[in-house]
């Protein structure tokens, strides 16, 4: 049995999905770390409003190229919608546990990007989880 029988798009395997997933995480990782430094260290705006707004960026990023690349899904409102709901989920995981690993660590310079990778990598494990079992096997 193909490990991508009934998930998602069968024309990719597993290793493919999660190769591009990784890829496209890692350039949605690249706007979302870079908005979230800039929001916070450059303009000064409070930790968890820089990391909500550079979350957002970084999901609307992972999604439309996860949509098209990672799991050649056509454009759904049902898919959209599971989607938000999804993106609601991670940003409150994404969010508060940035919180908790900021206000954990010492205030050294590690502490601002150890605690976005904790929280990033937790939402990143979920997403590609839920979206390849759930979200893009809707039509």
């Amino acid at each position: 049995m193909p490990v991508t029988e009934n998930i998602a798009d069968d024309a990719l395997d597993l290793k493919t999905q999660i190769v591009r997933f990784v890829l496209t995480g890692g350039l949605s990782a690249v706007v979302d770390f870079g908005l979230y430094f800039l929001l916070f260290e450059v303009v000064g705006l409070p930790v968890n409003v820089a990391k909500s707004i550079s979350f957002i960026a970084g999901t609307t990023t992972a999604y439309l190229i996860n949509r098209r690349w990672t799991f050649k899904a056509e454009p759904s409102r049902a898919r959209f919608v599971a989607v938000v709901i999804l993106y609601a989920v991670t940003f409150a995981v994404q969010v508060g546990l940035n919180w908790v690993m900021y206000h954990a660590f010492p205030d050294e310079w590690w502490r601002l990007p150890l605690a976005f990778v904790i929280a990033q990598g937790t939402a990143t494990v979920i997403n590609f989880v839920v979206q390849r079992a759930v979200i893009f096997k809707i039509h």
